[in-house]
């Protein structure tokens, strides 16, 4: 195996080098699009679109301006945005809420409705004297309560 010379091996760093730079360029160059990419977004193709459109005569000023423009407009479309969905929130729940009170309105009208009905048959049942009921075969007494012994003279027998 031949021995490289020293100039062979300097035109291999040389080109060690070059290769590497050109990675390493590309690799800056891809961090710096991802970068703008998702700092910009579409906004910067947008913008320099505008620019070459209008063709003012300060186009750094221009790009400025509308890159300024630009983010205002978006804020404001962000508030937008969070302010209608919190209103919707706030919407939803009141309309939960409401139907809650309905609900409560509903169990307290037949609450009350209950009240009532138990209120007049309890007077009623007040109002009707009590009556035993016998069954065939068994007898009205009431056991260590004193009883009413019936009279002869409702036997039919006359004097």
């Amino acid at each position: 195996m031949r021995k490289p010379r020293l100039a062979e091996t300097g035109d291999l760093l040389k080109t060690t080098h070059l290769i590497n730079g050109r990675i390493g360029l590309e690799l800056a160059h891809k961090m710096e699009t991802d970068y703008l990419k998702r700092c910009f977004g579409n906004c910067l193709a947008q913008a320099l679109a505008e620019v070459a459109k209008v063709r003012p005569s300060d186009p750094i000023e221009y790009l400025a301006h509308w890159l300024y423009h630009y983010r205002k407009i978006t804020e404001a479309k962000e508030e937008n945005s969070q302010e209608k969905i919190q209103l919707k929130e706030e919407y939803d729940n009141s309309l939960k809420e409401t139907k809650m009170t309905e609900m409560l309105k509903q169990e307290e009208y037949q609450i009350q409705q209950k009240t009532i009905f138990m209120q007049e048959n309890t007077v009623f049942l007040e109002k009707e004297p009590l009556k035993q009921e016998c069954l065939p075969g068994t007898s009205n007494m009431i056991p260590g309560m004193p009883q009413q012994i019936p009279s002869s003279d409702s036997s039919g027998q006359t004097h």
